[in-house]
């Protein structure tokens, strides 16, 4: 899909992450090395090969592949043993063990994955695996934790998200009107499907209860979720900061959510790697008198790159496991 000069290129220069640490050399025309030693690792072009049936993992004995070129969302179709459209299954057909989207799947896939979340849908046996969106893995935990302590009735949410590789630099031609507009000069409304794929991963959260748009605004990463809910408790401040303390502790979300008292501002996350980083100094809480529950607004940060990409490695560790 790129030339391994390009490749090599912009791993090593990033204008958000900056210069890559270790030593990145290309290897001929067509694979490159990053590092060196034993945890050196290579890469090589697929040979024009980009359908994901076609390429040679039985071959390689690839295990497990990251399929993220965010083309392949659906399952192939198979007629008589031959492909006719492929899909992000293809890798499995290739000989691959296992493969993970970096993407939300188009169909019904077999385990659509958020750490900290709903890790027990991972079984030995799964192969397809979706790590949802970045938005997702963000707003899970923290609505599984408000959940879990106080019952989450309805809520929406609304992700201020750095501008992605599908906007316009100027203002051009696009299927969504609103993105064919100056991504660098311009909030730009436009949907997201994270809230309402919550209910897939979050147990006892009602179907359809949570809805949600994104925000994109000009910043290359560092994004924010606005989430409000209605409790099915009523609660203060402190409590809903505090179940959100204590949930920091608990082994499924350490390391995946975050609690913070910090002033914190968008470049202040960039390369972090948690999921989720609860802004402790803007939760906010309406209690009406003569009513049960109360109105809960909680900001949470993710590095909508950096986190995502982390979250992928952890995945590919997790099946690691099960590879043994």
């Amino acid at each position: 899909l790129c030339p391994i000069q390009t490749n090599v290129h912009l791993l090593k220069f990033d204008t958000a992450h900056k210069i890559w640490p270790e030593e990145i050399r290309q290897r001929g025309d067509d694979e490159f090395q990053v590092g060196e030693g034993p945890n050196a690792w290579v890469v090589k072009n697929g040979g024009g090969r980009v359908n994901p049936s076609q390429l040679p993992w039985r071959d390689l004995g690839v295990d497990v592949v990251l399929e993220s070129t965010g083309i392949f969302r659906k399952k192939a179709v198979v007629e008589n043993g031959e492909v006719k459209t492929d899909g992000y299954d293809g890798h499995i057909i290739a000989g691959a063990k296992r493969v993970v989207l970096s993407v939300p799947s188009a169909d019904e896939i077999e385990c659509t994955l958020v750490l900290g979340v709903n890790d027990e849908d991972l079984k030995p046996d799964t192969k397809n695996i979706s790590n949802a969106s970045c938005t997702t893995n963000c707003l899970g935990p923290v609505v599984k934790v408000l959940n879990e302590a106080f019952g989450v009735f309805s809520g929406f949410m609304t992700t201020v998200h750095s501008y992605t590789n599908d906007q316009v630099v100027s203002d051009v031609m696009h299927a969504d009107l609103r993105r064919a507009r100056a991504a660098g000069q311009n909030i730009i409304p436009t949907s997201t499907g994270a809230a309402i794929a919550l209910p897939k991963v979050v147990k006892g959260l009602t179907p359809k209860s949570l809805d949600g748009l994104s925000l994109r605004v000009p910043t290359l990463t560092g994004s924010l979720v606005d989430l409000t809910v209605n409790l099915k408790k009523t609660v203060t401040v402190d409590d809903v900061n505090n179940a959100l303390i204590a949930a920091t502790k608990r082994p499924e979300l350490k390391g995946i959510l975050v609690f913070s008292t910090d002033p914190l501002v968008s470049s202040d996350i960039v390369d972090n790697p948690a999921s989720s980083i609860v802004d402790g100094l803007s939760t906010k809480v309406i209690n009406t008198d003569g009513t049960s529950g109360s109105l809960v607004k909680v900001l949470s940060w993710y590095d909508n790159e950096w986190m995502y990409s982390c979250r992928c490695a952890d995945i590919f560790q997790k099946l690691g496991t099960f590879l043994k």
